[in-house]
This record gives structure tokens, sequence and C-alpha cells, in this order.
């Protein structure tokens, strides 16, 4: 696990003013927390474009960047990272190695039943990868099952039950650690196409000299549109409802899409007024 600590404590300080303001008397344990000085720890995953660690465990990504916004606006600058591996980031969370999971998770209803989620910060879609010319003709889930193809995915990710949602078998699922180890799937030859999210296939595609093709994410099925949050324990309410309280404030604005510009987040994956991490976690 690689931990890197930023120092800012005149910047702690001022949060804890603003924290302190914004949440009741008896406050949860993270506010406490941050309130007397210590740095909030961010967990996430090797996801590009969504979160990944610098050479130096910096969390680089737009789901971090966006966070980092967020906790500036609450007054918080002070933090540690911690890099896992993706299928171990909700019980990292619940075991208190680190105190918010930046890594990019759609909120689904199978992982609101193990933390809360802030409201959206955006809206995205899955797509295929698949090699250049995409030549087993695969768009969705149903072409996989119809070509009988060998179908990868990260252990952990929404994708593994949109699969099985849709029908494809056990069989034809192959179901690797995250990102990295997708494409080593497809560049060996060991699996004919992989389901993630457009954000993964198209860096793939972009790093891939020419050897495979993202697909279209509108041929996807309409319900697998999700949207994403940033993850909190269930006993950390008060810090959660803060959160949602600051990023009100920012999310849209200048600062926000200068922050997310260098990962490919534009205007267009914004989550809209109607987004509610309520729905999500009863629909999706």
């Amino acid at each position: 696990m690689n931990i890197i600590l930023k120092s800012a404590v005149a910047s702690v300080v001022g949060g804890a003013i603003l924290l302190s303001a914004s949440v009741a008397a008896s406050a949860d344990e993270l506010t406490d927390r941050i309130n007397s000085g210590e740095p909030i720890r961010l967990g996430f995953a090797t996801a590009i474009p969504w979160a990944y660690p610098g050479d130096n465990a910096e969390p680089l990504g737009f789901v971090n960047a966006l966070t980092l916004v967020v906790l500036e606006e609450m007054g918080i600058t002070n933090y540690e990272t911690s890099v896992n591996e993706w299928a171990g980031l909700i019980p990292g969370l619940q075991a208190n190695r680190y105190d918010i999971v930046t890594g990019g998770m759609y909120i689904l209803k199978s992982r609101c039943e193990n933390m809360n989620f802030s409201d959206p910060i955006g809206i995205f879609g899955d797509a295929m990868l698949v090699p250049a010319g995409n030549p087993m003709d695969i768009h969705n889930y149903q072409d996989v099952i119809e070509t009988g193809a060998t179908l990868v995915t990260g252990a952990g990710f929404n994708t593994v039950e949109a699969a099985k949602k849709e029908g494809v078998p056990e069989s034809q699922m192959m179901l690797v650690a995250g990102e990295v180890e997708i494409l080593a799937a497809m560049n060996a030859g060991r699996a004919d196409v992989a389901v993630q999210t457009f954000f993964g296939a198209k860096e793939h595609v972009d790093k891939s000299d020419g050897r495979f093709d993202v697909t279209d994410p509108a041929d996807m099925p309409d319900w697998t549109q999700n949207w994403v949050g940033v993850g909190f324990r269930k006993s950390d309410t008060d810090f959660l409802a803060a959160f949602n309280e600051a990023m009100a404030k920012v999310i849209g604005s200048e600062k926000w899409m200068a922050a997310v510009a260098p990962y490919g987040y534009t205007e267009f994956q914004l989550p809209g007024p109607n987004a509610s991490t309520a729905f999500a976690c009863a629909n999706r």
C-alpha cells in the first residue's frame, strides 16, 4: 500500500472551523478527526482516468480532482492516499484503512448496502473494448452471447452484474483484478472482448497503437447508464452532509471544470439537476 502525506496544517485549521460550523455538536468520527487536525485519507485503485496514483502516489484522475476541489471548498487540503485493488475498496473503507472512496464507483444498490455515497458527481456509460475493426461485430452483451466470445472485465466492477443480468453465462466471463489486467488479457488474446467504462476503454484505445477500438456506449442497454459518487462509511453522516453542501457550491463551476479537463470529463458528464443518489441506490 502506497501512502503520501500532504502537509497543510493552516488549511486544516481553517477547515476545522468550517466543519464545526456546518455540523451538529455531536459530530461523527470522521468530522472529529478532521477537526482535530488529522488528514483525510483517500482510497482508490488504478483506474485511468477515473482515479490512479502518480509517481509518488499523489491522487490523479478526475474523481480525485473533483474530490480535492470539494474538500478545498470545505477548507481541507491535508490528505493521505491509499492505493488498493478495486475489489478491496469497500472492505478497506469498512476496515477504517481510509476515510472516503474516490475510485470512481457507480452508485449501485449492492454498494449502497455497504457504504454511503455523496450526491452524484457525473453520469457515465459502459462500452466494449474490441480488436481493431471489431472482427466479431460485438457491441453489447447480447452480441457476446450470440458469438460465444470470451468477455473479460474486472472483479467487483459493475459490469459483472450487468453481464449476468443480460444473460452472459459464467463460462464466457473472465474476471481479473482491474484495468491493467483487462488490457493484458486483451493483448495476450486470452479474451475476445472487454467491457468497462467508456472512459476506461477509450484510455486503452488511445495507448494501443491502433490495436483496439471502443464501441459506442449508446449500443449498450439504457439501464447501464450510471451515476458516480464518492463513498463514505455509514457512520460518517455529518461529514457526508457537509461534503454534499460544499459540492453543491462548486459542481459545474469554472474551477470544477478546469480540474477535470485533463482527464476528458466535460459538461456532458455533469449529473444534471434531477440526479439523485437515492434513485440510483434504489434502481441501479
